[in-house]
């Protein structure tokens, strides 16, 4: 972890620069895929499963006998975790229902909006390095709040050509049931574009690799919506003389764990924190199963020593972390100043794993600095807004002048028509 002490705001964006790659070879080789998948369909998909996840698959459909037989395999404390996770973030995501009003903007003229569930969603699990169950709740259960008519998930097989159990059974609490065994470029690839066994979606959710990022961008340009941009995961941890230097390495060390190209940065006021969670974190990396992977991602972490508390606030509003834990006095406080964030973590008490997993809000989060612009997942991201207007006689006498001076003014006389002959029916 590289330490910076009180840099010039002027470097601001060279020290917290996210760790970068050359796409362009992905791009390329992620266009070949997506051609063969919309010439030859599932043939393609069967070749790029084997090619890529190393197993044969003649029929990529989970059956329903896979379903039950994977909910009896869960630990039941596990299960007992799963439920009350999917309880929280289902009694969150209900609260984000869109109220109906009609607005009278003047007398006769009547608008209003209606959100409107997308018809066919796709979901994307990732189910590699580690299955992302948790996932599944985070996208499932807003989905099925929206009222989605029909959503797909996708999730790459294992060896043995079979789905994680505990995937399975969080889709199963999320009542999906249209699960295929296809993973990377090619899942992506099928919910796009559609083949002979799986019908194109309308919007793809879903983290993954570098890989699945590229697809998902490609197909965004011209065939399919998807939820946000997308890059390796982060978090930032704001903390003064309060923060608990063992939380933090905690802390620092879920993010770091993710991938090697993941970043963590510590922004304090106090040099010896920083040092104690350095000594702290190389402690708790040796207790770690994917110590090596963390090891990686301290390499493109920062720990950033600053005058003040104006100055943590600007920087990370700069920076703009998918995860934000303020471990400080007043921790709320800040966090009311905080203008660019994924998600925000408030005192010692907060982890960042309680988002991901089950304090309710969603962990499908804007990285890369798409924190600036993008929200994360919620109950909207799955749905769409129509705006409705009715206009009376009443209401056309009135807003008919309006419509006829600003037409004739954007020299569209069409325009003005439509509103002088109702204006003259009456």
């Amino acid at each position: 972890m590289q330490i910076y002490r009180y840099p010039l705001l002027k470097s601001w964006p060279e020290i917290t620069q996210r760790p970068s790659a050359d796409n362009s070879e992905k791009v390329e080789k992620v266009r070949e895929v997506m051609s063969k998948i919309r010439e030859d369909g599932d043939a393609a998909i069967r070749e790029y499963t084997n090619q890529f996840d190393h197993v044969d698959i003649d029929d990529f459909a989970v059956s329903a006998d896979e379903i039950k037989a994977a909910v009896r395999k869960i630990d039941p404390l596990l299960k007992s975790a799963i439920n009350i996770a999917a309880q929280n973030i289902d009694k969150f995501h209900v609260a984000q229902k869109f109220p109906h009003r009609v607005i009278e903007t003047m007398p006769g003229v009547k608008c209003w909006q209606k959100s409107i569930p997308i018809e066919r969603v796709g979901l994307y699990i990732p189910g590699g390095s580690a299955p992302l169950f948790s996932t599944v709740l985070m996208l499932g259960i807003p989905a099925m709040i929206a009222g989605c008519h029909d959503v797909v998930l996708c999730t790459p097989p294992d060896h043995n050509g079979e789905i994680h159990p505990a995937i399975l059974f969080a889709a199963s609490i999320c009542h999906i049931t249209e699960i295929y065994k296809i993973g990377g470029i090619q899942a992506i690839g099928a919910m796009a574009y559609g083949t002979e066994s799986i019908q194109k979606v309308d919007k793809i959710f879903g983290p993954g690799n570098s890989w699945v990022t590229a697809a998902k961008q490609f197909v965004a340009m011209a065939d399919c919506a998807i939820d946000m941009p997308a890059g390796p995961s982060e978090v930032a941890v704001m903390a003064d003389e309060t923060g608990n230097p063992e939380f933090i390495a905690a802390d620092l060390l879920s993010q770091a764990e993710h991938g090697p190209d993941s970043q963590v940065i510590l922004v304090t006021t106090e040099e010896k924190l920083i040092q104690k969670v350095i000594t702290i974190m190389g402690k708790q990396l040796k207790e770690l199963p994917r110590a090596t992977t963390a090891a990686k991602a301290l390499d493109n972490s920062r720990a950033i020593l600053v005058n003040d508390v104006e100055e943590m606030l600007g920087l990370i509003n700069s920076y703009a972390p998918e995860h934000l834990i303020i471990a400080t006095k007043d921790a709320a406080g800040l966090a009311e100043r905080i203008t660019n964030a994924g998600s925000v973590f408030i005192g010692n008490y907060s982890p960042e794993s309680a988002g991901d997993y089950g304090s309710g809000t969603n962990h499908t989060l804007p990285t890369n600095g798409w924190a600036k612009s993008f929200s994360g997942i919620g109950l909207d991201s799955f749905c769409k807004k129509i705006t409705y207007q009715e206009i009376s006689k009443e209401g056309i006498k009135l807003l008919g002048p309006v419509i006829e001076q600003m037409a004739e003014a954007e020299q569209l006389f069409a325009h003005k028509n439509a509103a002088t002959l109702r204006m003259k029916s009456i």
